[in-house]
């Protein structure tokens, strides 16, 4: 089914993990704010079967999306999984009863979340684990010391192959470089939000991953006059064009925009194939001045 490149390929670092620049993002398979069985279990499924039919290998989750939700659909969409299909996942947040996000960064905590990560997607080891750090608002800039060294030793037992961060500062990048292997950064990143654009390039000339969570905004999803024009010219949606901007972007960007609906996952991945002209690219960077 696949006819598209979907951006083209990244290796991670030190790995042999080449990932279309075009993944998935299963936070909105669950219920409202990411709580609960999905509105549509069927079409959950069938979302989660179109990734990898239309040539994505990689699949962007955490036990806390649901909690447990998005990872044992997942694992009944796609399990035995296909030998080239990585799946991402990310420890550092435990859930309440209410539905509340609480941080958990104590080397118990990400011990256990790594243990019922691996239990929910039915896997003896996870291909890349994201420490999730900072809080609601982004980095905060403590030790990253203490929780890496947690998932070191998972690393160690060989529960746990491959390392990233999220939520971090370059302050703490270059303190996690200096005591792991890291293969990639998730950051909050979009056209709107450009305050990674100098770590995006540092990371680049490192040949590190840099994977933008909320691509689209988020909960409060992109608006721009500019933005809206050149999807006119190129006869897209603005969805399309502010994704494929950050394919453009930098080569180790890698997309990761997720949906509940089949429709709408087609429609992300076609825009892996739109082409910004310099003129276009340049005023689409002006929306985040």
């Amino acid at each position: 089914m696949s006819t598209s490149s979907l951006g083209g390929a990244f290796t991670l670092p030190g790995t042999s993990l080449s990932l279309k620049r075009m993944g998935y993002g299963a936070m909105q398979l669950p219920g409202p704010h990411v709580w609960g069985p999905p509105r549509d279990k069927a079409a959950a499924l069938a979302v989660l079967r179109d990734v990898v039919a239309l040539g994505a290998n990689h699949i962007d989750t955490a036990e806390f999306y649901g909690p447990g939700v998005s990872n044992q659909l997942i694992r009944e969409a796609l399990a035995p999984y296909p030998e080239d299909l990585t799946i991402i996942t990310k420890v550092g947040f435990v859930r309440g009863q209410d539905g509340f996000w609480a941080p958990d960064h104590t080397p118990e905590g990400l011990t256990r979340a790594v243990h019922e990560n691996l239990s929910s997607l039915g896997l003896e080891a996870l291909d890349v684990v994201n420490l999730r750090l900072g809080g609601p608002h982004g980095p905060d800039d403590q030790s990253v010391a203490e929780p890496l060294g947690a998932l070191v030793e998972l690393q160690c037992q060989g529960l746990v192959r491959h390392i990233g961060l999220s939520t971090i500062s370059p302050a703490q990048f270059a303190e996690a470089k200096a005591m792991a292997d890291i293969v990639c950064v998730q950051n909050q990143y979009n056209l709107a939000q450009r305050g990674d654009d100098e770590f995006i390039d540092a990371l680049a000339a490192a040949g590190v991953a840099y994977v933008p969570f909320f691509p689209l905004g988020g909960f409060s999803p992109l608006q721009s006059s500019r933005l809206s024009e050149v999807a006119a010219e190129l006869g897209a949606s603005v969805k399309q064009v502010a994704l494929a901007w950050l394919l453009q972007r930098s080569p180790n960007i890698l997309v990761i925009a997720g949906t509940s609906s089949p429709a709408h996952l087609r429609e992300n991945f076609a825009a892996a194939d739109l082409v910004l002209s310099p003129a276009q690219v340049a005023a689409l960077d002006r929306i985040g001045d």
